[in-house]
């Protein structure tokens, strides 16, 4: 029912618009305190390009009140708070339990959406002493990150048992609270500042199955006798190790500031300006790069290999869902180290990512804040330009349910626009008009199975596939690229024994439009399932030549399943938004208390990058939040 709580036990145009604020820099402050905030995010990432006397100077000199202002409170507000969807079905099962718990009639701050930028800003909110509650449409939180369960009363000689399926992500680093944490990854970081942690199995190599034969990835994939060594030779090794040589600066710059220490107002001068000495030794031209295409640093390194230039287009797709020349450079910078420095690792969370669902459930609730599911939003509520609350759908007294500091979206910018939850005609048109013409991106098929495979079996098996099968065509066409999970290879929780499960899928190329006039559970539907995954089935059958023998449970999931089980526009996997075209927007809007987070901003598509949308716009919601800020800084720079 309506009001069930889920309780467990256990950019603007960031880049082109740099040139812009350097030319005007005795620009005068806006005529209006909110124009002159609303412009604060165009400034979070100018100490990439400055010197750090430059940028402190030029904050100061564009906004000397606001700067002012926001230390003063800073002084006065610090001790005044207190401290996929893709296999799920009817037959499917949350992998926890829900109770009832009734909603208050007003929080400081309400959150629509449970995805895993949601959930950090709700975590990062609750942490720092305000009142939250997320508010989630569907039965489980954790948006496509949210596990289920399935129970086959065969298995164990008819004693049954459960198969736990990832529906999303599924490839992880920087989690293990085992190994140091870095600044730059922002889920580790709102984990670490809210004292949970997710188990985590670490491992190093995972498989790939490519045009030239059949390989291992590991840290030393461009070292001698590495992958790169075995397919282009000595030629390919000095090549790539000269693109590594490039990253390193770059990945200094991304690392001198974390997103912990942004926000879209006033105070970032004062967030933001704790770190400005990290830039100090950094060169301002190099740092120009970030913004770039990734595929320029690629040039620019001198590389020409086809097989090198092949395989970062594949890795550029699978982490941003656009090939190389549309991958920003800043979201690779940091990626290449968590694949290829000496002490790489990956890590399988056991439970499945919805264990890092569950994490950061619990540290919303052990600070009071709530996450209710089944709970759908109906209306982000407008009064006067200012939004303070929402309405949920199946409410039988129409109540507004008031945020007195600010309503978080975590809906995509298409079904934030289209789908009535706001009212538009409160934005100004050219905001709407932008929002819904944000490229998208293709969505998915997806296969989960569980299968019969002893513990012996598997060890001989990779945790992950990643196959391509021409590189004539590019991996954003159909049938051409498939990803394979297999995390019973290191988590024997996920299956009942001698079992596991694997979930295999395209990396969003597949076409919503041969699906959107296809009505679900038809002969038509059916049969158009069958056609579009046989492509997986024959790439897992590379694997596991006999999985359809093995195979004791299946689920097909399409671009529909997304779309209903995610409330996704056209099942998406996010935007198409190409780097030196265009950029994503920060969190904040033209309504005044509405902020966003998810993959539709910045910094952009991947968890580490939606956690960090959650976290600037939880840093963002109101000014009196700065003390407590300030003090999680103060902590991370200590570490």
């Amino acid at each position: 029912p309506p009001g069930t709580t889920y309780n467990i036990s256990t950019s603007n145009k960031i880049a082109d618009r740099y040139s812009f604020l350097l030319l005007h820099n005795k620009r005068k402050p806006a005529p209006s305190a909110q124009r002159s905030i609303a412009m604060v995010p165009r400034l979070i990432l100018l100490p990439l390009l400055l010197p750090s006397l430059l940028v402190n100077s030029f904050l100061l000199q564009t906004y000397p009140t606001a700067a002012k202002t926001a230390k003063k409170w800073h002084h006065s507000q610090t001790s005044s708070l207190h401290a996929t969807a893709a296999g799920a079905n009817a037959a499917a099962q949350p992998s926890v339990t829900s109770t009832n718990n009734k909603l208050q009639d007003s929080y400081d701050v309400l959150i629509v959406g449970s995805g895993i930028g949601g959930l950090s800003a709700a975590a990062l909110l609750s942490h720092y002493g305000y009142s939250v509650a997320v508010l989630e449409s569907h039965y489980a939180p954790g948006g496509a990150a949210h596990g289920y369960s399935v129970y086959n009363k065969d298995v164990n000689n008819g004693e049954g048992g459960t198969f736990t399926f990832d529906t999303g992500p599924s490839f992880f680093s920087g989690l293990n609270s085992d190994y140091p944490a870095k600044a730059s990854n922002p889920l580790r970081t709102i984990l670490d500042i809210i004292g949970e942690s997710v188990e985590c199995k670490p491992y190093t190599t995972f498989g790939l199955k490519f045009p030239e034969g059949d390989f291992v990835h590991s840290p030393k994939f461009g070292s001698p006798q590495g992958v790169i060594d075995q397919v282009s030779g000595n030629s390919g090794v000095i090549q790539w190790q000269e693109l590594m040589k490039s990253m390193v600066p770059l990945a200094k710059a991304v690392d001198a500031m974390p997103t912990a220490a942004l926000r879209v107002d006033a105070g970032v001068a004062l967030t933001a300006g704790m770190f400005l000495p990290n830039f100090a030794g950094l060169n301002p031209l190099e740092n120009l790069k970030l913004t770039k295409p990734f595929s320029k640093i690629i040039d620019g390194a001198g590389v020409k290999d086809t097989f090198i230039k092949n395989w970062l287009d594949v890795l550029c797709f699978c982490l941003s869902g656009v090939p190389s020349e549309g991958t920003i450079t800043a979201e690779m910078a940091m990626m290449m180290g968590e694949f290829y420095d000496e002490d790489a690792i990956m890590d399988c969370p056991v439970g499945g990512a919805q264990s890092i669902v569950d994490a950061l459930v619990r540290g919303i609730e052990k600070n009071g804040g709530q996450v209710i599911v089944k709970s759908h939003v109906d209306e982000i509520c407008i009064e006067d330009g200012i939004a303070v609350g929402v309405r949920l759908k199946k409410s039988t007294d129409q109540r507004i349910i008031r945020a007195k500091k600010g309503v978080i979206s975590n809906l995509s910018v298409w079904d934030l626009m289209n789908s009535g939850i706001v009212d538009t005609e409160q934005f100004p048109e050219s905001f709407v008009k932008k929002g819904k013409e944000t490229p998208t991106c293709p969505s998915f098929m997806h296969i989960h199975v569980g299968f019969k495979m002893s513990k012996e079996e598997l060890s001989k098996l990779q945790a992950h596939y990643m196959y391509m099968d021409e590189w004539e065509r590019s991996v954003t066409e159909e049938e051409n690229c498939a990803l394979i999970s297999i995390p019973s290879v290191h988590d024997e929780t996920l299956a009942p024994k001698d079992h596991a499960v694997l979930h295999i899928y395209t990396p969003a190329t597949e076409r919503y439009e041969r699906w959107e006039n296809v009505k679900r559970n038809t002969p038509e539907y059916n049969q158009l399932k069958e056609e579009r995954s046989a492509f997986l089935w024959r790439v897992l059958e590379k694997v596991i030549p006999d999985i359809r023998q093995r195979s004791v449970h299946y689920q097909v999931g399409t671009p529909l399943t997304h779309k209903r089980f995610l409330n996704r526009h056209r099942g998406t996997y996010g935007p198409a938004i190409y780097a030196g075209e265009a950029s994503f927007p920060f969190p904040n809007t033209p309504i005044k208390n509405l902020l966003v987070c998810g993959d539709s901003c910045f910094p952009g598509i991947g968890v580490p990058a939606v956690s960090g949308s959650g976290m600037i716009a939880a840093n963002s919601v109101s000014l009196d939040s700065i003390g407590r800020q300030l003090d999680m800084l103060q902590k991370l720079k200590a570490q």
